[in-house]
């Protein structure tokens, strides 16, 4: 077997076949740089070639050997016929030899041909010095692959244009266009019209085009007419495919980029917004057809990639000229460049080398160092520490241990027992001083790990036994000084002596006691300090086998099948207590005995023995060292026994409710049988005594149709109860179906859910269903429901049904009987059921008052409240804007007032009575129309005198209601008189002339909505405002002081007769505030606490 390996990479090679008639054959493989050949040879060896190399193989029995290639990669090789120095040379062109059936069947022709032209002798020599040279064949190579999927990289371009082989077929020195019978001439235009069809394979299509990829497909080629009549022997191999593209033109050079037998390919790896040409060819073998026409295409444009880091090309004392690295701009033009800087520079100076560390505590694996600031540098300045270590022997140099601003550390995680060197260096922003002087620390021992488990060397004696241990693992950095071994008796572990010490690790234990158990473990002990205990060792002295036991006694009465035996310890254990006994039993005439009890026990029962026969019984005792001897004989002899198991039972049904079984007597092992026990049960676990007497048969009554029974027999003598017999299954025959138990009413809610819903209304209709009796066997087919003077109804097998067409308010004696196929089962008990009285019909419903936000509505005769336990209730709906109705009021009441309705507006209602006997139907729709709203009262009027005879009355403005205009009437009384109407219009205010003095006048004003299609409606009276009289006095300054008291009198009394809007919310916000705080104080107090 030859094999070929290589990482990413195909592996092409060419194998040459020299074939000298002898049945040998030479094949040439080359193997490229960078790859490897595996062969296995003769002695099962396996050697590995590396490349480049060219490996001759010689192949002796006339056959190729496979050459076999890691999956995905191709292996050709091509065979010849060269011509040996010592025959004729051939003419003709070399022949293919493919891996196929059509290359086999031409390889056997010419192979035929050229053994009879090779026997013709002289024809073949005439045509030596005629024949003019051989011509060299065109290479067939296998297109090139790279280890990228579909892609383009520049080294893999590289590679493939360096390190690209083709396969090479050496013909021999001379050969001829042309034979002497003209085969070559056939397989030549063979050849010649399969390069043809290949080379019909048309222009490739790019689609999807990104900017670092796209996808390629294409046709596969046709064959062209008038090539037919070409002789094709067998089918031609697949086809495959060869993708190439070029980036310089349309003539430059193309590059490999996918290889495979399907039609499309994704280019992958592709360079931004670049020009493209692609061109595909086909290949059979190694047979390829000429290139299709190239397709071009330009991939898209993309960012552009990240900059290299700028450096530092000059620079002065203020200024820096930076540098950076364009990279490939990915298609587009790079528009701005951002450039930022940092300056981290502080005016100080460099500190001085600080002292080196000094070392505080050293520990195992720890080492606690400090160091001092340095003297030159000012209190001020932000200095930090840089602790260096390195490892003695280990050649890593100074590594960090610790950056900051403490002046201790602790370097943790170190080797115990182990040199480190350390040194400090001091940094702040200016910059890193040189390092301390070095210093060398070494960390301290560990104690040693505990000593291996001891074991046990050599033979362990009654009296002594020798102990050996192996050294700790870790020894703590520190050499083991001394072992110390520690030794207790018994198990308890609880007083310990000390039995050796010293360097040695083995140690003999003597004077020891025999039969007993001992424990020892070890520690060590070296610079490092004492080790933890070693795992105990467990040691047990041998002990001498028990003496021998008394013969075992007999306990009570011997049974008919089983004795109760004892025995005592024996008088000497050997040291050891007694672990077991042994009790052995053998039958008088025969010397064979069987153990029939081992275990610590001093007493055991023997079963399985056989009544009336006598037994010999012997024990022996055993402790660690074995067993001792066995005692002297017992003999026991075995009581009467109880009969033997009985026969099963035989069972005969003579009807569906009766059942005969019968039996037969057992052996009665020296005793007769006095009893028999039947036992009978529908459950085969669970089955009690029906009969017990001398009979061998009983009669089974009262039984179930169609059901399973289970019987067993005993048998029963003076010696006691024989076992029962098994189990034997009995069937009754089927019957006709049981009575139905019990009939139910169906609830309209489960009748709802019932598909498909039948017609049901409680006054006409009885939903009923029932429980399914037991069938005895035979499926129930119907149900027979009887109403007393009414016609049966049959139903199919169901539980329930809805009768209908029957009358109101009415009671009905109903019973079920069911129905299988072997007849009609019992009815039922008489169970009576009532229908519902039909249900009430609407009231009249009428409107007995209304306003502009408020309808009341009233509906029948009754009281305007009634109890909630009346029967008859209303349902109350009022129509929507959409045309749904939404109850409103749903109860016994006769009487609902509607609020929060518009004015002017019309609302449509209807109303359903209902009872217990159902819903009744909805009146028809009641529409109603609110009125229109009167204006709003108008605040108080203000009133302000002119003078001695006059005054003028102001009031707020309302504004218009729905796009109807608001009028003002004014009405003025003086002293107690009728009021009378002073003005009417739309103005806010009205001069009042004539007045006359020493007379009090009141003031009114009220709000008229004028309707455009509808009279007048007037709103309610402002609060009355009164204008007091005005006070004459001698001095003219007293007639303007008395005026001036009259304005304020006026302002006052208006003052006091109402509250403003702001007071009002303001007296409201403190009310709730009030509350607020009290319902909060209530549950503080009463629900938290």
């Amino acid at each position: 077997m030859i094999s070929v390996s290589q990482n990413q990479s195909l592996l092409q090679h060419e194998a040459r076949l020299c074939d000298d008639f002898h049945k040998s054959e030479v094949i040439l493989v080359q193997v490229n740089p960078g790859e490897a050949f595996t062969i296995r040879r003769e002695d099962g060896q396996f050697q590995c070639i590396t490349g480049p190399a060219q490996v001759p193989m010689m192949s002796p029995n006339g056959s190729v050997p496979p050459i076999y290639v890691p999956p995905g990669y191709v292996s050709q090789v091509l065979f010849f016929l060269p011509v040996s120095a010592d025959s004729h040379p051939q003419h003709g062109r070399p022949l293919f030899v493919h891996r196929d059936d059509r290359t086999s069947k031409t390889h056997e022709r010419l192979q035929k041909k050229l053994k009879e032209r090779q026997g013709g002798g002289g024809g073949g020599c005439g045509q030596v010095k005629d024949s003019p040279p051989s011509s060299p064949q065109k290479s067939c190579g296998s297109p090139p692959t790279t280890d990228i999927h579909n892609g383009v990289g520049g080294k893999v371009l590289e590679t493939e244009q360096q390190g690209q082989l083709r396969h090479t077929v050496v013909s021999s020195d001379k050969q001829t266009a042309k034979g002497k019978n003209g085969e070559s001439l056939e397989l030549d235009k063979e050849a010649q019209a399969m390069q043809a069809l290949l080379s019909t394979i048309s222009k490739p299509e790019v689609s999807d085009i990104q900017a670092r990829g796209a996808v390629v497909k294409w046709s596969g080629p046709t064959r062209p007419e008038g090539e037919s009549s070409i002789n094709v022997e067998d089918k031609p191999n697949p086809l495959s495919y060869e993708v190439s593209i070029s980036i310089s033109g349309n003539d430059g050079n193309y590059q490999s980029v996918h290889s495979g037998e399907e039609l499309s390919a994704t280019l992958q790896d592709l360079r931004p917004a670049t020009d493209y040409h692609v061109r595909v060819r086909a290949l059979c073998n190694c047979l390829q057809g000429s290139p299709s026409e190239a397709a071009s295409f330009t991939t898209l444009s993309c960012e552009p990639d990240l900059p290299n880091p700028p450096r530092k090309t000059s620079g002065t004392k203020n200024t820096l000229v930076l540098q950076w690295k364009v990279k490939i701009k990915k298609g587009s033009v790079v528009l701005t460049w951002n450039c930022s800087y940092i300056n981290t520079r502080k005016n100080k100076g460099v500190p001085l080398p600080p002292l080196p560390p000094e070392l505080e505590v050293a520990g195992v694996t720890w080492l606690c160092l400090k160091w001092q600031r340095p003297s030159s540098s000012p209190k001020e300045d932000d200095i930090n520490y840089v602790l260096e270590m390195e490892e003695d022997g280990l050649g890593y140099g100074f590594q960090p241990s610790y950056d900051g601003d403490e002046l201790t550390f602790t370097v943790r995680s170190l080797h115990r027992s182990t040199k480190y060197k350390f040194r400090v260096a001091a940094y702040n922003s200016e910059g890193k001083s040189n390092p301390s002087p070095v210093v060398e620390f070494i960390t301290h021992p560990d104690r040693p790990s505990s000593p291996c488990r001891p074991v046990i060397r050599g033979r362990v004696l009654p009296h002594s036994f020798k102990m050996v241990w192996e050294p700790p693992k870790d020894d703590g950095g520190a050499e083991v000084t001394k072992y110390v071994v520690e030794l207790s008796e018994g198990l308890s572990g609880v007083s310990w002596g000390l039995a050796y010490s010293g360097s040695a690790m083995d140690h003999v234990c003597d004077g020891l006691k025999p039969g007993c158990t001992y424990q020892t473990r070890v520690y060590c002990i070296s610079e490092g300090g004492q080790s933890p205990l070693s795992e105990t060792l467990q040691v047990q002295t041998p002990a001498v086998p028990p003496g021998p036991c008394q013969p075992p006694r007999l306990a009570g009465k011997p049974k008919a099948r089983e004795v109760q035996l004892r025995w005592a310890p024996p008088q000497v254990d050997g040291g050891s207590p007694v672990s077991s006994y042994s009790l052995e039993a053998s039958e008088p005439q025969c010397e064979e005995s069987r153990e029939v009890y081992q275990g610590p026990d001093m007493d055991c029962s023997v079963g399985g023995l056989m009544p009336g026969r006598t037994y010999c019984f012997r024990l022996k005792a055993a402790n660690k060292a074995g067993f001792g001897p066995l005692s002297e004989r017992c003999e026991v002899t075995t009581g009467p026994g109880a009969p033997e198991q009985c026969r099963i039972p035989s069972t005969t049904c003579k009807s569906p409710t009766c059942v005969v079984v019968s039996w037969e007597s057992p052996q009665c092992n020296g005793a007769p049988v006095t009893e028999f026990r039947l036992e009978w049960g529908a459950v085969e676990g669970s089955m009690q005594v029906c009969y017990s007497g001398p009979a061998f048969s009983h009669e089974m009554k009262g039984l179930l149709p169609a059901t399973s029974y289970f019987c067993r027999v005993q048998a029963v003598n003076v010696a006691g109860v024989g076992p029962f017999s098994d189990a034997v299954h009995c069937q009754t025959p089927c019957s006709v179906p049981a009575g139905v138990s019990s009939i139910y009413i169906l609830k309209e809610a489960e009748l709802r859910g019932t598909r498909p819903a039948p017609m049901y209304s409680p006054s006409t209709c009885l939903g009923i269903c029932w429980d399914p009796p037991c069938d005895h066997g035979s499926p129930i087919t119907s149900y027979l429901i009887d109403l007393g003077e009414r016609q049966p109804i049959v139903v199919g097998p169901v539980t329930k049904h809805v009768i209908q067409h029957l009358q109101p308010d009415t009671s009905y004696r109903i019973r079920i009987q069911a129905l299988n196929s072997l007849g009609a089962g019992p009815f039922s008990h008489t169970f009576k059921m009532k229908t519902k009285p039909l249900p009430p019909p609407p009231p009249r419903l009428e409107c007995t008052a209304f306003s502009h936000q408020t309808l009341r509505l009233k509906w029948g005769d009754g009281p305007t409240k009634s109890a909630s336990s009346d029967a008859l209730q209303y349902q109350l709906q009022m129509g929507d804007r959409n045309g749904r109705f939404i109850s409103m009021y749903k109860g016994p009441c006769h009487i609902h007032k509607v609020q929060r309705l518009n004015e002017s507006t019309s609302y449509t209602f209807r109303i359903q009575a209902f009872n217990e006997a159902g819903e009744g139907p909805f009146s028809s729709v009641y529409t109603f129309t609110t009125p229109r709203s009167p204006p709003a009262p108008v605040k108080a009027p203000k009133v302000e005198r002119l003078d001695d005879n006059s005054c003028e009355v102001t009031w707020e403005a309302l504004p218009p209601m729905k796009g109807d205009p608001v009028i003002y009437t004014l009405q003025s009384m003086m002293g107690n008189s009728e009021f009378k109407q002073a003005y009417k219009g739309s103005s806010t205010s009205f001069h009042i002339h004539n007045l006359q003095p020493n007379s009090d006048y009141r003031f009114r004003v009220c709000a008229i909505r004028q309707c455009q299609d509808a009279p007048e409606l007037s709103g309610p009276y402002s609060p009355t405002v009164t204008l007091s009289p005005q006070r004459v006095d001698a001095t003219p300054g007293g007639a303007s002081a008395a005026a001036l008291a009259s304005r304020t009198g006026a302002e006052s009394s208006r003052s006091r007769q109402s509250l403003t809007d702001e007071q009002c919310a303001f007296l409201l916000l403190m009310v709730f505030a009030v509350i607020a705080i009290l319902i909060a104080f209530v549950i503080q107090y009463f629900v938290i606490k």
